[in-house]
């Protein structure tokens, strides 16, 4: 039986990875600035995000990629061709987003390889659901992990 980690594992070989500070540059360049895609969770992304980024979770990004659906969102159906870095919290979920999008065509396409938790360890700005800028200490307390004990494996 694979895992999840197993999973992402196998993506990462078949994918591009960027850090932050990569993306960060890319995104001060002056050329065309890169399509910043969150696929976190609606309350994750409310709570803090990359500024400007574009918000489609993970679990309808298929059919967001695509026009026909209620899900479709037209600058990520046009970004075919655009440079688009996916964004989650630890560059897991993004690592198979990117693998995805690869299929359905998209031709640069990368992973923000340590997410956002990378991107605000490196000090860089996140703001929330209103654009307010959320202070390094703040992000660093959500992106803390916190499992109930029913989240972890029992002891053999």
């Amino acid at each position: 039986m694979k895992r999840f980690t197993d999973l992402v594992t196998e993506t990462l070989a078949n994918i591009t990875e960027e850090f932050p500070w990569d993306i960060e540059e890319k995104m001060n360049d002056g050329e065309q600035r890169p399509l910043i895609l969150d696929i976190r969770e609606p309350d994750e992304f409310s709570a803090m995000h990359i500024q400007d980024s574009l918000h489609v979770p993970r679990g309808i990004l298929e059919s967001a990629c695509e026009y026909g659906y209620e899900e479709t969102v037209r600058e990520l159906v046009e970004a075919r061709d655009r440079t688009v870095v996916v964004a989650c919290r630890s560059g897991n979920r993004s690592a198979l987003a990117a693998f995805t999008m690869q299929l359905l065509g998209y031709q640069q396409v990368s992973s923000m390889k340590t997410g956002l938790r990378g991107w605000n360890d490196y000090e860089l700005p996140l703001v929330d659901a209103i654009g307010h800028k959320v202070p390094v200490d703040v992000a660093d307390e959500f992106f803390t992990t916190r499992l109930r004990p029913d989240q972890i494996a029992p002891e053999k």
